[in-house]
């Protein structure tokens, strides 16, 4: 299938910048709708790239977005609730929404992009609803081809994951964590975006859900301590007890910001890794943590700098 249009929800987003950029480098059009203008300015300057503002929670609105389009990609998605979003909203309503925009514009595939974790039975209500949002799809979408991601945590500039440890570590003496001892197998968001672009329009890729992960799994605490490498800001980390680890969720979550809250603890309580190895359909291998990270959390590091441009040539 030839796609020449795409649509984008949540293009204004850490994921959707980049989707959108290698779009932009195939020559597609693209259409990011959001409804916060303001934060796309980044997109500005790709010359295929168009921002509309619009609800993307409603269904009539969806549809005549989607006019045109050969493709949907949906990447909306919220790590904590807030009183104008709830996980429901986002993560289950909206998927369920598009389908139906999706049929009435003629669409012919759609994106969507979930969670590695996504279970009715996980702990964490984010996942739960990331669950309820791909079975919404899946009972839905009839004779709508779909594809959905489940990508693990992920990495990259700009993130809200080890940027954020990066800033930690940098003004507290040591680092008190909770979680310390949970797997995750983060991913970069490059690759995830060269994933979700390589997915569109192929038949192969119709009807299917890939979980995506980088190429090793790491405890939280290995994470922390490889930013304190990195960022030569090396602390000490005080694993948490569970009891500590709720209470300082309980008061972060109160904070601005949030940055925990007992639903990220939950999910936390079970390994983000995942089943298999990289899908063989990408026909490429995921960058590593220690060849991307450095360039942009110290930037001074050669070697990682020379692997960096070896992965992006495909060597």
């Amino acid at each position: 299938m030839r796609v020449e249009s795409v649509c984008i929800l949540g293009g204004t987003g850490f994921v959707g910048r980049s989707v959108a950029e290698q779009l932009c480098e195939r020559g597609v059009r693209v259409r990011v709708v959001t409804r916060r203008p303001l934060r796309s300015k980044p997109l500005w300057v790709l010359p295929t790239v168009e921002v509309f503002a619009a609800d993307p929670h409603d269904e009539v609105t969806l549809a005549a977005q989607f006019e045109g389009a050969d493709a949907v990609v949906n990447l909306c998605g919220i790590l904590h609730e807030t009183r104008r979003e709830s996980f429901a909203s986002v993560h289950t309503d909206l998927p369920r929404k598009l389908v139906g925009a999706c049929r009435a514009a003629g669409v012919r595939q759609l994106v969507h992009m979930s969670a590695l974790g996504a279970s009715e039975s996980s702990p964490s209500e984010y996942q739960r609803s990331k669950a309820r949002g791909e079975a919404a799809i899946r009972d839905n979408a009839a004779n709508l081809p779909f594809t959905i991601f489940r990508p693990s945590v992920m990495f990259g500039e700009g993130d809200q994951f080890l940027n954020r440890f990066a800033v930690l570590l940098g003004i507290a003496p040591f680092m008190p964590l909770a979680a310390a001892d949970s797997r995750v197998q983060p991913i970069w968001v490059e690759d995830v975006a060269r994933a979700i672009v390589a997915s569109l329009g192929d038949p192969q890729a119709f009807d299917k859900t890939f979980e995506l992960c980088g190429p090793r799994v790491y405890t939280l605490a290995e994470l922390v301590a490889f930013v304190g490498q990195v960022t030569r800001k090396r602390r000490a980390i005080v694993a948490l007890p569970a009891w500590a680890a709720n209470l300082q969720a309980f008061l972060f979550e109160r904070l601005p910001g949030k940055l925990i809250t007992r639903d990220n603890l939950r999910s936390l309580s079970v390994d983000n890794v995942c089943a298999g190895a990289f899908p063989q359909f990408f026909e490429f291998m995921p960058a590593s943590i220690e060849a991307v990270v450095p360039l942009y959390l110290e930037g001074r590091n050669a070697r990682a700098r020379y692997n960096f441009f070896r992965y992006r040539a495909g060597r």
